[in-house]
């Protein structure tokens, strides 16, 4: 298990599915100098776990790569819209996620709806759900940005 995502109540990981596209690009991603000095061990995980299927297969549901979403902290109420991207496209602003983030590698792969533990600074934590997808990509057609 990975120490960002915890099981949820069913005690299993939400399932994840991730393009083969996102995935290659990933692994190559996680080769580089760049990714040397930072915790990864995660996203490989995440990875690791995936069903990995076919760019034009990757279901609507499914946040990929560059995908726009919205979730909410269960706890709090509070709502998110953010970018899932790369780490060259992650440009400080609040609303565009690097998928070297804890919050980036937990979203890559979860449908909407799904909903994962996060931990939380003093041993806390809180529940994030996946409320929508307003841009995927692959619903898109945009199977090789």
């Amino acid at each position: 298990m990975n120490e960002h995502r915890l099981p949820n109540p069913s005690g299993l990981p939400p399932p994840l599915i991730v393009s083969r596209l996102d995935c290659d690009r990933l692994d190559a991603l996680l080769e580089t100098p760049q990714a040397a000095g930072l915790d990864t061990q995660g996203l490989r995980r995440e990875l690791d776990r995936a069903e990995i299927v076919e760019p034009a297969e990757i279901p609507a549901d499914v946040i990929s790569m560059n995908s726009v979403i919205r979730f909410v902290d269960e706890d709090s109420g509070a709502e998110r819209e953010v970018t899932l991207v790369y780490p060259r496209d992650a440009d400080g602003s609040a609303d565009r996620v690097s998928i070297f983030a804890p919050v980036g590698s937990a979203l890559l792969g979860l449908r909407v709806g799904a909903s994962i533990a996060w931990p939380l600074p003093g041993g806390r934590s809180t529940r994030l759900r996946v409320l929508t997808l307003s841009y995927q990509p692959e619903a898109a057609g945009d199977l090789h940005r």
